[in-house]
């Protein structure tokens, strides 16, 4: 598996992996459950949300499916792969209140910058009319769901600058995005990720992303990336489980930089609890991304996005069909 089509199905498979348990705040009922058995692929189940700090969404979704994070990240390749890897603006905002607006495609939860993002684009009679921005002002962990496709997407060999890679991930974040702190996320996360597909190891390429990150995430990033073990429940009681990107994507860095690889970053991430599909498209990947970079340097059985995993997701032959169009050339 080459590490672009690696990010890709990484970022999907991690977010169907922990749908499950999305939005379990609580520590110790994470732990009790991972004592059972495995955390990743676990049915939506009520019950594991009874009496503890949590918040149950997804009762309509079965093991496999995505949240509306994946959800959002898959329509991304979906347009990719029609348009053969060049983002049409325009015609996203189309595919994309076709999926979430009234009588769309999406069944199940859909968040604030969904919603709002929803009826900004009903205000408008056709397409052609669709401004630039339409996203809302909102700093939480949607804004990264565009990342892994765009960045994916982009041609071995492809002569394109960084800026221009970041200035397509910005046209993309404000269909559904207009705030700073969203902005500056989606670049450092495109960054990390670039720089992994660009061969860079991933601390080195996590630490560059973090300096190129504005006043408020990069002191955060930087503490992540400090921390010398993995503990993801000790990095979600310091910089938080909730949505908020100042929250996630230091914990999402952390334990990127510190897991062992794709298998581990994701468990990781279910056990530290919160918006934990929020951050799993971004980790997965990086990760997986990695990982790919590592084998094909050195095969290893540890390494790589598990087949019993990849195997589980929803509609898996289309999604790789249209994962390998976009990541072939």
């Amino acid at each position: 598996m080459t590490p672009r089509l690696a990010a890709i199905l990484g970022a999907l498979t991690a977010d169907a992996a922990t749908l499950g348990l999305h939005w379990l705040y609580d520590a110790e009922r994470l732990k009790a459950l991972q004592q059972q058995r495995p955390l990743a692929f676990r049915a939506p189940d009520p019950a594991n949300y009874q009496g503890v700090m949590g918040f149950f969404a997804h009762a309509d979704k079965r093991v496999g499916d995505l949240s509306f994070y994946g959800e959002s990240c898959r329509l991304m390749l979906v347009h990719l792969a029609k348009t053969g890897g060049k983002f049409e603006r325009q015609v996203f905002q189309q595919e994309w209140l076709a999926a979430f607006g009234p009588g769309g495609h999406w069944v199940g939860y859909a968040d604030r910058p969904t919603r709002l993002t929803v009826v900004r684009l009903l205000g408008y009679a056709k397409p052609e009319d669709y401004p630039a921005i339409t996203g809302a002002d909102d700093d939480q962990l949607p804004a990264l769901e565009c990342v892994p496709a765009i960045v994916a997407s982009q041609r071995a060999g492809y002569a394109r600058s960084r800026d221009e890679l970041i200035g397509t991930v910005q046209q993309a974040l404000a269909v559904t995005h207009d705030h700073p702190q969203a902005r500056d996320a989606a670049n450092v996360a495109a960054i990390a990720l670039d720089e992994v597909l660009g061969g860079t190891p991933l601390p080195q390429a996590l630490a560059r992303a973090a300096q190129a990150a504005g006043e408020l995430l990069q002191p955060l990033l930087t503490e992540a990336l400090a921390l010398p073990v993995l503990d993801a429940p000790a990095a979600a009681a310091r910089f938080g489980m909730p949505c908020h990107l100042h929250q996630g994507l230091p914990l999402l860095f952390h334990i990127a930089h510190r897991a062992s690889g794709f298998r581990q970053a994701v468990e990781a991430n279910i056990l530290a609890g919160g918006d934990s599909c929020g951050r799993s498209l971004m980790l997965g990947a990086l990760t997986a991304a990695h990982d790919a970079v590592r084998m094909q340097k050195e095969p290893s059985p540890a390494l790589g996005i598990p087949l019993t995993w990849l195997s589980q997701l929803t509609r898996i032959a289309e999604v790789v069909n249209q994962a390998e169009r976009i990541t072939a050339a």
